[in-house]
């Protein structure tokens, strides 16, 4: 720094404070809206828990755990009970295989394993095609409801299996259908204690709708 030039120095030293003072204003900012965004996280998970899952009175969200899937990927389980029995788990579950990338998706399962309802928690399909498998654009994820994947196939008919796929967007369709099948092997190798084999969540780079 050239201490010989006054206004140079001043330029500096006013541009640091300024920098000093917006980074401190963001800070604040963040500080004072985290708990808000937090508590807005929370209310949306509740309300999607209570949505896959038969009615419960206790707080599945405070009895997370975790589930390690043969791939060493960790989904959260919820357990949810009512009178103190068990009567649901729903399973926090992923597909990197979507047409616009990640797919995840909240599986509710009764304790037979039954799937009692899903529902999409984030996703970047295309409109009016990929984005079908949420709730609010179709009864598509309907079919996956009541059934029990030890007689009912999770896997699109296309590829032998039970699942009819959104008409033009098989890749979206198997990206959902496997998360729901991730879940379910997770799931049922907590109750049975053991690691669940044959499950992936690679990356499959995604090929054009059809």
């Amino acid at each position: 720094m050239d201490k010989k030039n006054p206004t140079l120095l001043s330029m500096v030293l006013v541009l640091l404070g300024i920098a000093l003072v917006c980074s401190a204003g963001v800070a604040a900012v963040y500080n004072a809206t985290k708990p808000v965004i937090d508590d807005a996280r929370l209310s949306k998970k509740i309300k999607t828990l209570a949505n896959v899952l038969p009615a419960f009175d206790n707080s599945p969200v405070d009895e997370e755990f975790k589930i390690t899937t043969a791939d060493n990927d960790t989904l959260a389980c919820y357990p949810a009970k009512s009178n103190g029995k068990e009567v649901g788990y729903a399973v926090s579950s992923f597909s990197n295989k979507g047409y616009g990338g990640k797919i995840e998706v909240l599986v509710g399962f009764l304790p037979d394993g039954t799937i009692f309802n899903t529902e999409v928690v984030s996703l970047n399909e295309t409109p009016g095609l990929g984005d079908k498998s949420q709730k609010s654009k179709s009864n598509w994820a309907e079919q996956f409801n009541g059934k029990n994947p030890e007689t009912f196939k999770l896997a699109v008919k296309k590829d032998g299996g039970d699942v009819d796929a959104i008409t033009a967007a098989t890749i979206t369709s198997r990206a959902y259908t496997g998360a729901v099948e991730l879940a379910y092997k997770a799931f049922t190798a907590y109750q049975k204690g053991t690691a669940p084999e044959g499950v992936s969540g690679a990356t499959q780079q995604a090929q054009p709708q059809n």
